[in-house]
């Protein structure tokens, strides 16, 4: 048995457990999780310092994570990702597609799955698959094919494009750092592209031929052309008609069409409503129905549904001439998850009124306070009035999905430019000229300066849940690393193994990996996971690039649940997905890359 790990190390254990599970939990959000994670490290370090074999180890180092290389990496490619969505750079790709879509189904779908791969193994997959979704709807509408058998595998397919790359995905970039940091050979940009080709090509045949036949056919929510039902509120002004009437003659005024669930008279105050309540100035009653005739009531009552406290007029920005409806659907790692309109400033900010709110499955009941009080949830979708432009500026962000089919596709004179720049990046640190950290910040500035991006822009590129994670992850290794409790870690794993052959620990440490991966945070998981690998190779005498690169394969196995990545929470909320259908395609496509990979690199290292 492995010997006991001394009192720091053990500290840092139990720290490492809290905080995998402490990013499980939807309710606590991800940004809190990191930074209690990071201050309780330094703080615990600070008040009982730990003198290791190479000194005392200083609480302030773990700091260093906010400049570490990966995380600086990261936040450029962000950037030039985000530079890349904002000018339409992909639009031409998404327009030929559309057009193959209507030669041949099959075969475009399997173009689609390949150049959305190729695309994420270079460019964050988030703005590729906001750009398709809206195309593979659209051709599901005009063949008459349900939309819910092409995009889970779309989406799966630009996850299995990203571990192509040591740039692919942030995960990648970290694992890459983290052995660099170890001592490790640096792992260059394509060092592991043909594993990663040959196992994501056998993936990629899976999800063109097996899982749209394994998926059930569900209406996607963007190919849902019925009305959504709508929980909102109708103001009532001093000039309105319902102003002084009975609840019964303003339900007469509407043909009978408008349900009154209740009536708010304050704060805290509210009436049943019964046909002779008394409707007063400044009572809020709260209706369900479509966004039409939500605007009819208010138009025929001469209420209003915006939540604001001051009136409309000319100086207002809501007051634009070229006004739109439009349905847009909070998502993970959206400003307005776990949140409030109010929290956000969703209206000084986006310039948009929220007129209602639809939760699916469910009557929304907590308007008590008003929509700018309710806690928003991942897949409510939002009902909005605006300025086209404002409209427009929230489907090129991507983070609110817009649930339009027809939604356009941005583009601007720049997207050439912007295209270039990323090739740049690329191309720059494929050749080794410059590292990647170098070089992708040089691309983001270069994204500024050509006006691709304003500096206003980079708040939306930048994710604080993304940073926050990846510097409390960086410490948290660190800290395993300077305790010794890598190599606890590493021998407890190696007993729990013993007697197997070299292929099967490898092939067991890559499985683990995968399995954490759908519960917690990759980078979490692939940082935490990297110094272990290193130990166990170096006590099996093997290959040490190649038990890094079973994490950081392991890591981006984010099939098995919608959770596991951003992208996935996007996929479920169009395509009107389950739990059970994320494991009943996800956990065979994880099983065929974990066997693929496990049969590849042990035979390319020869051990």
């Amino acid at each position: 048995m492995p010997d006991i790990p001394n009192a720091h190390a053990a500290a840092v254990l139990i720290l490492t457990m809290l905080a995998l599970f402490l990013f499980t939990r939807e309710r606590i959000p991800l940004e809190t999780s990191s930074l209690s994670v990071l201050v309780i490290l330094t703080v615990g370090f600070e008040l009982f310092p730990y003198h290791g074999p190479e000194g005392q180890v200083h609480a302030l180092d773990f700091f260093s994570g906010f400049g570490h290389e990966a995380l600086v990496a990261v936040c450029a490619l962000m950037i030039a990702g985000y530079g890349m969505a904002r000018t339409g750079a992909l639009e031409p790709i998404g327009r030929v597609l559309a057009r193959l879509w209507g030669v041949s189904p099959q075969a475009s779908l399997l173009l689609t799955l390949v150049v959305g791969g190729l695309l994420s193994a270079f460019v964050n997959n988030t703005p590729i698959v906001v750009l398709l979704l809206p195309i593979l709807v659209s051709v599901s509408l005009r063949t008459q094919s349900h939309a819910s058998s092409v995009l889970m595998p779309m989406g799966f397919a630009t996850l299995v494009g990203g571990m192509s790359t040591t740039i692919g995905t942030s995960t990648n970039l970290l694992v890459v750092s983290v052995a660099a940091d170890l001592g490790l050979r640096r792992i260059e940009m394509f060092d592991f592209f043909l594993p990663a080709i040959v196992a994501g090509g056998v993936g990629v045949l899976y999800l063109w031929l097996i899982a749209p036949r394994i998926l059930p056919q569900r209406t996607a929510v963007l190919a849902d052309t019925s009305p959504r039902i709508f929980t909102a509120q109708l103001h009532i002004p001093e000039d309105s008609f319902a102003a002084g009437k009975t609840l019964s003659d303003v339900m007469k005024k509407t043909d009978g069409e408008m349900r009154v669930l209740r009536i708010r008279k304050s704060a805290n105050t509210f009436t049943v409503p019964l046909p002779d309540a008394t409707i007063s100035a400044g009572d809020r009653l709260t209706v369900r129905d479509t966004p039409q005739r939500l605007k009819e009531y208010e138009q025929v009552l001469g209420a209003t549904l915006y939540s604001q406290d001051h009136p409309v007029d000319d100086d207002h920005p809501l007051k634009a001439e070229d006004q739109q409806l439009a349905e847009i659907v909070v998502v993970q790692g959206s400003p307005l998850q776990n949140t409030t309109l109010d929290e956000t400033r969703f209206a000084d900010n986006y310039q948009l009124a929220v007129l209602a709110v639809h939760r699916a499955g469910r009557v929304v009941e907590s308007l008590s306070q008003g929509l700018d009080k309710l806690r928003l949830r991942i897949s409510d979708v939002l009902l909005v009035q605006g300025a086209r432009e404002r409209i427009s500026e929230i489907k090129r962000d991507g983070r609110l999905l817009v649930l339009d089919a027809t939604a356009d596709l941005p583009h601007t004179k720049r997207a050439p430019l912007s295209l270039m720049i990323m090739a740049g990046i690329v191309l720059v640190s494929a050749v080794g000229l410059l590292p990647i950290a170098i070089s992708a910040t040089c691309g983001a500035l270069m994204m500024i300066i050509t006006g691709c991006l304003s500096w206003r822009d980079l708040r939306h590129a930048l994710s604080i849940s993304v940073i926050l994670i990846v510097v409390a992850s960086l410490a948290l290794g660190s800290a395993l690393t300077k305790t010794g409790a890598t190599i606890y870690l590493a021998d407890v794993f190696l007993t729990i193994t013993a007697g197997t052959s070299p292929t099967v620990i490898f092939s067991s440490l890559m499985l683990l990996m995968a399995v954490l991966t759908n519960i917690v945070s990759n980078n979490a998981a692939a940082v935490i996971g990297t110094p272990i690998a290193a130990n166990i190779a170096q006590q099996l005498n093997l290959p040490p690039e190649a038990f890094v690169l079973a994490v950081l394969f392991g890591a981006n196995m984010s099939y098995a649940t919608p959770m596991a990545y951003k992208t996935n929470l996007l996929v479920m909320n169009a395509g009107n997905y389950t739990f059970s259908d994320f494991v009943r395609v996800g956990v065979p496509l994880t099983l065929i890359m974990w066997i693929t990979l496990s049969w590849l690199l042990p035979t390319i290292y020869d051990f």
